[in-house]
């Protein structure tokens, strides 16, 4: 039985005072958001289960996750590990709650990524893969796609997922450098991209248009296919222009004009997800 499964989603405490996080634009982003607020909206939605991704930089990230993970819903958590610093990264690795855990995540912002091709870093990666996870990255600029390709290279067994589209330049309606980069990402088969839109994109985007959204999910298609898509709320990011079922709801009508046959939006809406995270239904 076919599984919908949203593939990229958080759960927070509101940032304290001070936090980076918090600006004006950000005001609804700086409150609780929990299980119990997602809950509805996505049976609403349609959504079976979810993959709850971090948010921090923080071992305390990773108590949270543990506790979040406790419901149901919750397929599958992607925790963080300070990847950049490969010793601290293994004890962080040791102390995780294995329950549900699927993959690591360091939010790395534009670093270039050149400590991912470390002798080290590379171990690292290994024992990562070996321990079925995947590694979740932001990979926007060219050299982190240089990076990415050359760990991938490295360590062919890891499944990598891009999160966000790579970030599309919505704003701008342009496409270079990115059109270039997810055609580069696609050549490894290791690598899968998650349809969804990261808070840089939704900041440069003055309103959600499925219309403007769709010429960028369509070159994502032709290049890495629905059987390396998945698709992913980016919730609560995503209530800086759009609702869970807007947003949702936006995102599969688009899947759906680009890939007619079902088989195709199946993978799109739960089995590559549960592919490359390993989830159990």
């Amino acid at each position: 039985m076919h599984n919908t499964i949203d593939a990229h989603h958080h759960f927070w405490t509101a940032a304290p005072p001070g936090h980076p996080r918090q600006s004006a634009v950000h005001t609804v982003l700086d409150q609780n958001y929990g299980p119990e607020d997602l809950i509805g909206k996505m049976q609403s939605a349609g959504v079976d289960g979810t993959v709850l991704i971090q948010s921090r930089n923080e071992a305390s990230e990773n108590d949270r996750l543990s506790a979040y993970a406790t419901y149901d819903f919750v397929r599958g958590v992607v925790a963080w590990l300070p990847l950049d610093h490969p010793e601290a990264a293994y004890r962080e690795l040791d102390r995780l709650d294995p329950s549900k855990l699927c993959g690591v995540r360091h939010l790395v912002a534009d670093d270039p990524l050149d400590w991912a091709n470390r002798a080290s870093s590379i171990s690292l990666f290994r024992d990562i893969a070996r321990r079925g996870l995947a590694w979740d990255i932001v990979a926007v600029t060219p050299m982190q796609v240089v990076n990415v390709l050359k760990l991938a290279a490295a360590v062919p067994e890891l499944m990598i997922v891009i999160d966000h589209l790579a970030r599309p330049p919505l704003g701008s309606k342009g496409r270079e450098p990115w059109a270039r980069q997810i055609k580069d990402l696609a050549q490894c088969p290791t690598i899968a991209v998650k349809v969804s839109v990261g808070i840089n994109s939704l900041l440069e985007w003055p309103t959600w248009t499925n219309n403007e959204l769709l010429p960028y999910i369509d070159w994502a298609c032709l290049h890495f296919g629905p059987t390396r898509l998945m698709l992913a709320s980016n919730w609560p990011v995503v209530l800086l222009r759009a609702n869970y079922d807007a947003a949702w709801n936006g995102l599969v009508s688009t899947i759906c004009q680009l890939l007619p046959a079902q088989q195709d939006q199946n993978f799109l809406r739960g089995e590559t997800a549960q592919n490359w995270y390993h989830l159990h239904p």
